[in-house]
């Protein structure tokens, strides 16, 4: 009886490789598409997020028999933390929450991993694959058809300058509104919420690079 327990533990043993193994692999997969696309978070992060998270929910399989839920609940936590540090704010744009999202999936797929949902985990591996690598098309091709910009422009206070800026955009095609304006003495700075085309915002900023009245352009 002893050596029939003996040999069911050591084929525990070989399952639980297994699935650390698979876990690797797929956090090596996705990794690589993020190190590919030049991400904060890329091959060796989202290896150890897959093979953390798979190795995490086997413990809890084990060690917490009568609440398994327990520890692996707490990954979801965890993995909230770590996918908040690779978010920041850049100018007028909130960058890395697509690398946030990669590694709370990633975590997702080592759980279902360690839980022994192979199927399931390699099939949400492949339409993660498609979002993150497919999809780029769709979304370049939006932002060619649309895109928004914020312009902040100063300029010599004149009475028609709004007029004047307002009338540039328009003949580039280009939907303006106004964000916020600061007004001195001498100068005028206001930042403009462009909406339009890619090639209308080329334009227009080559146009305002060359007008002579535009002392200052950041886009």
């Amino acid at each position: 009886m002893q050596q029939y327990f003996q040999k069911l533990q050591d084929l525990s043993v070989f399952q639980d490789l297994f699935l650390i193994f698979l876990s690797i692999l797929v956090g090596l997969v996705i990794g690589a598409e993020r190190e590919y696309g030049n991400k904060s978070a890329g091959l060796r992060t989202l290896m150890l997020v897959c093979l953390g998270a798979c190795l995490f929910t086997i413990l809890s399989l084990k060690i917490g028999v009568k609440d398994p839920d327990r520890i692996a609940a707490n990954i979801i936590t965890g993995i909230g933390f770590l996918g908040a540090g690779v978010i920041f704010k850049d100018d007028n744009k909130v960058n890395g929450v697509t690398t946030a999202c990669s590694i709370w999936v990633t975590a997702a797929l080592g759980m279902s991993i360690g839980s022994g949902h192979i199927f399931l985990a390699l099939l949400a591996s492949v339409f993660t694959l498609i979002v993150l690598r497919s999809l780029v098309f769709l979304e370049k091709w939006i932002e060619i058809k649309n895109r928004i910009h914020i312009y902040k422009l100063t300029a010599p206070y004149s009475s028609d300058l709004l007029h004047y800026l307002e009338k540039i955009f328009a003949d580039h095609h280009l939907s303006s509104s106004i964000v916020s304006q600061f007004k001195n003495e001498q100068r005028y700075t206001i930042n403009f919420r462009l909406e339009g085309r890619m090639k209308n915002h080329k334009s227009v900023t080559n146009s305002l690079l060359t007008d002579t009245r535009i002392e200052q352009l950041e886009v």
